[in-house]
């Protein structure tokens, strides 16, 4: 008996109706920290949920309890499976690839963890089947490198099966923001990709902007973390103007802030940190060289951000001196390695480059993170440091002490009365009203 080819349009009403009546079975590729937030607001949908990722061990970890408690619960309703095992992706109606998106030593795009993944998908790919990349990259990557290995398949796409891009918005550490209300914008490779995959995003999410290709919502990513890179560049350079002028940035940027329209405030600090906003940038400047064009302005302010903490440094060097002390030798404590307030991850963390250069040229250095206890110095022949504790005796023994990330479990008014002198990066000891003579603003 002869089978009846299945039409495309009848491919795509399939998938629209399993997506809108939540029996959708959806796979996540890559269990970092996007992965698991997009896993927690899916979850709450009730739908079932296959994380994937390609390390043996972070999988097994993860089946063994090391899940956060809201996703532990999944895991023992079998609702949430995790594996490493790919095979399972035959079964699943959407796959939504969180993988990271890094730079080369040349800071070049290093796609090949979407390369990856997108192969792992093409050899379980099934008809009708949604595709959604989510990581970070430059406008055309959806398009031009995801979409042609899966129709090596000689399955084609807005076909046999549907492709869009669809970027994270996630802020670890935000207790106001997470997947489940944050508006998320997206873009499908041919228009009916873009309306099943707004279909299945409305289901967890406020609200979606459809745009008009996949390309044009890589390029909003982009530039919503260009935008970030581009003004913080612009404090942080007014930041080492003022310090020469003897003017007060944060007393500046408190100022200015009283307009009620025409004006956001952004903070200085030690460096910019993260998967994001020091990277991303530089995804578009390389694909703008492939036009023949110069992205000037963007990559002026990645210059500038880069040399921020040369002036942290600087003034950890004269903060010695003006106590009588060499940096050879000098005991310096830096208060946190996490690249921002109140999580664990340390990608692309100031405290990085900072570490490297006081130890290169001869201090004793030691650092404190109450989220990481462990912290290889990158760039550093192969310096790795443990978190010390904090005690009234340790700090004074210390010849400066650096805040670089100002965690809310830090006593800053306490750091300060127990720290011979204290070099603060990121205005977190505005409050305090002891001992204000020990305090240097970098």
């Amino acid at each position: 008996m002869k089978r009846t080819a299945v039409s495309p349009s009848d491919l795509w009403n399939t998938a629209a109706e399993t997506i809108r009546t939540g029996k959708a079975k959806v796979a996540v590729l890559g269990l970092g920290y996007v992965g698991l937030a997009v896993i927690e607001g899916l979850c709450q949908t009730g739908c079932p949920i296959v994380g994937l990722d390609i390390n043996t061990e972070l999988a097994e970890s993860y089946r063994s309890g090391d899940l956060p408690p809201d996703l532990d619960v999944y895991l023992k309703k079998r609702s949430l499976l995790i594996s490493n095992e790919f095979a399972g992706l035959k079964k699943c109606d959407v796959v939504l690839i969180c993988v990271p998106t890094p730079l080369d030593r040349s800071k070049n795009p290093d796609l090949s963890f979407v390369y990856e993944a997108s192969r792992h998908i093409a050899k379980y790919l099934r008809k009708g089947q949604l595709i959604i990349l989510e990581s970070t990259t430059y406008p055309g990557t959806t398009e031009e490198e995801v979409r042609p290995i899966l129709e090596e398949t000689g399955m084609q796409c807005g076909r046999d099966f549907f492709l869009a891009y669809c970027p994270e918005r996630v802020d670890p550490g935000n207790p106001d923001f997470n997947v489940s209300n944050i508006p998320r914008v997206l873009g499908g490779v041919d228009e009916k990709s873009g309306q099943l995959a707004a279909a299945f995003y409305s289901r967890f999410v406020p609200s979606v902007a459809i745009l008009s290709s996949a390309r044009a919502a890589e390029a909003a990513k982009i530039l919503e973390n260009i935008y970030r890179c581009v003004n913080i560049a612009l404090v942080n350079e007014l930041k080492m103007l003022f310090d020469k002028m003897d003017i007060d940035i944060w007393e500046v940027i408190e100022g200015a802030s009283t307009k009620p329209f025409g004006f956001h405030p952004f903070k200085p600090g030690p460096g910019l940190g993260g998967h994001c906003v020091p990277i991303d940038p530089f995804y578009l400047s390389w694909k703008a060289r492939q036009f023949g064009t110069r992205t000037r302005f963007i990559e002026l302010a990645g210059e500038v951000n880069a040399t921020i903490s040369e002036f942290v440094f600087s003034h950890i060097v004269s903060t010695l001196n003006s106590h009588g002390k060499s940096l050879r030798n000098a005991r310096v404590l830096i208060l946190g390695v996490a690249y921002k307030p109140g999580v664990p991850d340390t990608r692309e963390s100031p405290a990085g480059p900072i570490l490297s250069r006081l130890h290169t040229e001869g201090a004793k250095v030691s650092y404190n993170d109450p989220y990481v206890p462990d912290y290889h110095v990158p760039d550093c022949d192969g310096l790795s440091l443990r978190s010390h504790r904090l005690t009234e005796r340790f700090l004074s023994q210390q010849d400066c002490v650096v805040i670089v990330t100002d965690h809310p479990e830090y006593d800053f008014e306490w750091i300060v009365k127990h720290s011979p002198v204290v070099v603060d990066t990121r205005n977190a000891t505005e409050h305090v009203k002891v001992h204000r003579s020990k305090i240097v603003k970098a």
